[in-house]
């Protein structure tokens, strides 16, 4: 079984801006590997952070120097006209497998709602680049985009819910669930199970959280629910994010734990780790 984690941060400058991560100024390659081997992962999508202004040259540079064990989610600014017409090419980068972006606050919430940037989804379709997103409260907003591009692949992260950008836990986190389940009957919607022990404030296996994560798989299936971690801001090891899922969920199959575990995401986003 080969895992691949779906979200990492890497960067070598600045404290994150996000406080529930590490506050350190640096999470490297040479780093993520030591702590992926020790942990069991075989491989993981960098999503390169805002607060240094270098992580995607960072993120390159990992994909250079160990191969198959890192992609990248990049993004381009939605401000700027000329990103449009780098959508089509976006692919042709080195490991780069598609664009993500978080729509939590304005203006970035407002142009998801009034149409402002809906040459993204349209542009993003044409070219077969996946979009993944951080969009707690816009989910419905996100379904009908999805609906309206059905060649889109559109990928909801961190279990719908707002990753870190929260104090809330257990139950109080998840409120948002059955918007997220509705987003199931879409075909071209997927969720990235990502940072589930960040969202507990139980111990090891965050028997709570267990609960939320039989919820998606019941709605999307194996082949549309992904692993991960977002490590640098969970509250255990490597290795217990990923026994969590393959020693902790007797619902998941065999077959089911090779899809959730890395196999799917590498479909979903077109990872072909040979190259």
């Amino acid at each position: 079984m080969r895992i691949v984690d779906a979200q990492i941060h890497l960067w070598g400058s600045g404290l994150p801006s996000n406080q529930s991560h590490r506050q350190v100024t640096h999470f490297t390659p040479e780093e993520a590997i030591a702590l992926m081997d020790e942990g069991g992962v075989d491989a993981a999508v960098i999503h390169p952070p805002g607060w240094d202004p270098k992580s995607t040259e960072m993120a390159f540079a990992a994909v250079r120097n160990y191969p198959g064990r890192f992609a990248i989610m990049g993004s381009l600014p939605l401000d700027q006209p000329e990103s449009r017409a780098r959508i089509a090419g976006w692919r042709s980068q080195p490991g780069m497998l598609g664009l993500r972006y978080t729509f939590l606050h304005d203006p970035a919430r407002q142009w998801l709602a009034d149409g402002t940037i809906d040459w993204l989804w349209a542009e993003a379709e044409a070219a077969g680049v996946p979009i993944a997103a951080l969009a707690t409260d816009s989910l419905a907003e996100l379904g009908r985009i999805a609906a309206r591009h059905p060649g889109l692949r559109l990928t909801i992260d961190h279990l719908g819910g707002r990753g870190g950008l929260t104090t809330l836990k257990d139950d109080a986190a998840m409120t948002h669930m059955p918007a997220l389940v509705a987003l199931a009957k879409l075909p071209n919607v997927a969720v990235k199970a990502t940072g589930a022990p960040g969202y507990s404030a139980e111990a090891y296996p965050f028997p709570k959280m267990q609960t939320y994560l039989r919820q998606i798989f019941d709605a999307f299936g194996p082949r549309r629910m992904f692993w991960g971690t977002d490590i640098t801001k969970m509250p255990c090891s490597w290795r217990h994010c990923v026994t969590m899922f393959t020693e902790e969920l007797p619902w998941l199959s065999d077959q089911d734990k090779r899809l959730v575990m890395g196999d799917a995401i590498r479909a979903w986003w077109g990872w072909d780790q040979a190259t």
